[in-house]
């Protein structure tokens, strides 16, 4: 199968793989026809990056900053909750990359 990610607008900084993504080539559609090189296992739905991001930039989706990178983000790499932080939900940053539980929350 294919590897592709699909890149909503050309300012974007990262875009949304289409299938599971294995470390490899990658095809980007949409705004930028392109390949790409995934460094990381990337979920399907996920968000690759499509160029070095540094601690402090945005992460751009939409055309629009959706969140900050908290650490430098490698172009290739999976982009989620354990390297960005949300720009609408700073509560994002307190749940488990893989599950969603938060963190900052004791249960007993």
């Amino acid at each position: 199968m294919e590897q592709s990610a699909y890149q909503v607008d050309k300012k974007d900084t990262v875009a949304t793989a289409l299938v599971q993504i294995f470390i490899g080539e990658v095809n980007l559609r949409g705004a930028k026809s392109n390949v790409i090189t995934a460094l990381t296992e990337i979920p399907k739905g996920h968000k690759i990056a499509l160029s070095n991001i540094k601690p402090g930039e945005a992460i751009i989706k939409y055309g629009v900053a959706i969140g900050v990178a908290v650490v430098e983000i490698k172009k290739g790499s999976w982009v989620h909750l354990h390297n960005m932080k949300s720009a609408y939900d700073s509560r994002s940053s307190h749940l488990d990359v893989n599950t969603g539980v938060p963190m900052d929350i004791q249960y007993e």
